[in-house]
């Protein structure tokens, strides 16, 4: 029971893969109607209900004697304590925030009906958001069945909260190695991107260092006029039509438009569906195994944010070094030696690129995050020209910070 066709629809197809005979209500009416018709071994339903409220109807439902015992699982995008403890009195066996995590759902469902039931679990990150009427799509990792199911079903929804009709489309493939054997997981990722944004082929660009890929693309008719590049700036200007020039103040070297961010939808509504898994933050490489092996520097003139990073690596072990401004960093001898770098783009006494500069003088190399509210195209291109491995916009996403920590430590360990 949900009011949300999509997420109905993605809930009918999955399950159903699952080989469960799958009811579906569009409201609280026709969701309590159905109940008592149908008597179903679970119940999945949505707090917020039109036409009778959930409370109501998980009443109606505990007074049926046919209906009574069996087991709930809601799932809400905000719901209050006191309704928390009205509902869980009524039979709710678990209560999910939305958007839902399909793993945890997937583990639920096999808990309370004793199926076993199993997903894809190839370690893999992908992030959806649109900026400037591009979609931007990331992926990082591998390739997940599930969650190259799931982008199908976000993109739908980004569609519709931007009001896009046929987007441009960049895919970032970062930290990711494809081979033969991947190409159904591949063609499925194509085709779900290209069918479900309308986009022309022409429109689309993959930024990517891997070969086979780029052979991939170019041995399928259906792919033609796909670009894949290994340049950032190439796959950005061919988007655009425009070179990178264009968008830069030479003479107060301020940039242009602002990338790499999400811009605010055009429609009123919350996004429901969630590409991430509940494990994704400890699956795979465990950054709690390399302990004081590891040395992080936090080059940040913010304290705040030199705390954030802190904070999010408090379980590592890491030795941590901080430095308040770019001069103090590249003044200690070790900053060579460091492991991994979290470096702030504006700073007093020397700033983010001139680190960056000084540090290639001195013939040292080390891994770079950069931490920057600047999110616009040329400063990007210029930080990835100057060596930087990756880039997290600020106001800093804690789970972000974490995970780009995980793929380049696990690159280099």
């Amino acid at each position: 029971m949900d009011e949300s066709a999509l997420f109905r629809g993605f809930l009918n197809q999955k399950l159903g893969e699952f080989g469960f005979e799958v009811v579906t209500a569009v409201n609280g009416l026709d969701g309590s109607a159905k109940l008592r018709r149908e008597t179903p071994d679970l119940l999945i339903m949505d707090y917020y209900l039109t036409r009778m409220s959930a409370a109501d109807l998980l009443r109606k439902k505990a007074e049926d004697p046919n209906t009574s015992a069996i087991p709930v699982i809601m799932a809400s995008s905000k719901i209050e304590r006191d309704q928390l403890v009205q509902v869980a009195k009524l039979g709710v066996r678990k209560i999910f925030n939305k958007p839902i995590r399909i793993d945890t759902l997937i583990k639920t469902i096999s808990e309370l009906l004793g199926v076993a039931l199993s997903i894809d679990t190839t370690p893999c990150m992908i992030e959806a958001h649109f900026n400037d009427e591009i979609l931007f799509v990331e992926i990082a990792q591998g390739l997940n069945t599930e969650k190259i199911e799931l982008l199908k079903y976000k993109i739908v929804e980004l569609m519709e909260l931007y009001e896009a009709k046929s987007p441009r489309v960049l895919i970032i493939m970062s930290s990711i190695d494809v081979g033969e054997e991947d190409s159904i997981k591949l063609g499925s990722l194509l085709s779900n991107i290209l069918d479900h944004t309308n986009a022309r082929t022409n429109q689309v660009k993959i930024l990517t260092n891997s070969d086979y890929m780029r052979e991939f693309v170019g041995d399928r008719s259906d792919y033609a006029g796909i670009e894949v590049t290994d340049s950032l700036e190439q796959a950005m200007d061919g988007l655009l039509g425009k070179k990178a020039d264009a968008f830069m103040d030479k003479e107060s070297n301020t940039v242009g438009q602002e990338f790499f961010q999400a811009s605010a939808p055009k429609k009123d509504g919350e996004e429901t569906i969630d590409i991430k898994f509940q494990d994704d933050r400890s699956s795979g490489f465990d950054l709690n195994t390399l302990g004081k092996a590891v040395t992080v520097a936090i080059v940040d003139d913010d304290f705040v944010i030199r705390e954030l990073v802190k904070a999010v690596l408090t379980d590592t072990n890491f030795s941590i070094r901080e430095y308040e401004n770019g001069k103090q960093f590249v003044d200690d001898p070790e900053a060579g030696t460091m492991d991994l770098v979290f470096l702030d783009l504006m700073m007093p006494e020397m700033d983010g690129f001139q680190v960056m500069t000084e540090m290639k003088r001195q013939g040292k190399n080390v891994p770079i995050i950069v931490l920057s509210a600047l999110s616009q195209r040329e400063t990007v291109v210029k930080a990835f020209k100057n060596g930087v491995t990756s880039y997290i916009i600020k106001p800093l996403d804690p789970v972000l910070v974490l995970t780009k920590a995980k793929e380049i430590l696990k690159a280099n360990f």
